[in-house]
């Protein structure tokens, strides 16, 4: 048993679809969740930015006395994966489990993956992919533009923008024939009624939150690590004014927000 909270991080608020997967899961578990919404995004900035992003995110959760911490962030899991596996810590990013999900579900072994220009760049979704089978056939697409449109609320699948944004990223995805596709950014899930509409039912869509939160709860129950609290508690923390935070944090969450958000500097 380890009373001690869970970290979740995230380069703004997306990481909350993880927050909530968490919540569903491990109902029992404290979170602490920091949304680094004053440098947000990360999908555009250099490699060494968000390395150094990456450290200055994870002391901030060890500070608070984590006993595991997630990187809900496509880029830093994808550029920055040694920094989480030196961490005194169990610490993991969105990218390994999501690939192994993927893999078990394809069945004509073409699989799509979407996310940010870094996350995309980086290939390492497609890198995981094939180390677990190098005859499937992968292809990728950056969707930098879903960040801003899940943030600004946009997410209505009946929403004229967001239809047309997602038929424009999809066209390459349908045309390669994937049976299977990696929701890359813990944001894409809002908008997975709208690409599951667009590429049609025979399509797995595999949400990058959902698997790294089932595969933290099985980390902790191995290591006899769960906790045992009454009911979990959320803490939030972000790096810019938290004006706005639980209206934005409720589209993620899928619940109303009466925690304290905290703003923090990381400068």
């Amino acid at each position: 048993m380890d009373n001690r909270p869970i970290g979740v991080f995230d380069s703004g608020l997306g990481g909350l679809t993880a927050v909530r997967r968490l919540q569903e899961l491990l109902p029992h578990e404290d979170i602490v969740y920091f949304g680094d919404t004053g440098r947000v995004p990360y999908g555009t900035r250099s490699e060494e930015t968000i390395r150094r992003y990456a450290r200055e995110d994870c002391q901030l959760l060890l500070d608070r006395d984590v006993k595991f911490i997630i990187a809900a962030c496509g880029t830093v899991s994808s550029v920055a994966l040694d920094i989480l596996r030196s961490l005194p810590v169990p610490a993991i990013g969105v990218v390994e489990a999501t690939a192994k999900a993927a893999v078990s579900a394809t069945r004509n072994k073409r699989i799509g993956i979407i996310g940010t220009a870094a996350t995309v760049r980086s290939r390492s979704f497609e890198k995981a992919i094939l180390a677990l089978d190098e005859t499937v056939f992968v292809t990728a697409e950056a969707c930098p533009m879903f960040v801003s449109l899940v943030e600004a609320g946009w997410i209505d699948p009946a929403d004229d923008v967001a239809i047309a944004m997602v038929r424009r990223y999809m066209a390459p995805i349908k045309a390669a024939g994937v049976d299977t596709l990696i929701l890359g950014c813990t944001h894409f899930p809002l908008l997975a009624p709208t690409i599951q509409a667009e590429l049609g039912d025979g399509v797995t869509l595999i949400d990058s939150g959902r698997e790294t939160a089932i595969h933290c709860a099985a980390v902790l129950a191995e290591h006899n690590a769960l906790a045992n609290n009454k009911e979990g508690q959320c803490r939030f923390f972000v790096s810019d004014r938290p004006d706005g935070f639980t209206r934005t944090a409720e589209i993620f969450l899928g619940r109303s927000v009466s925690e304290e958000v905290e703003s923090i500097s990381l400068t």
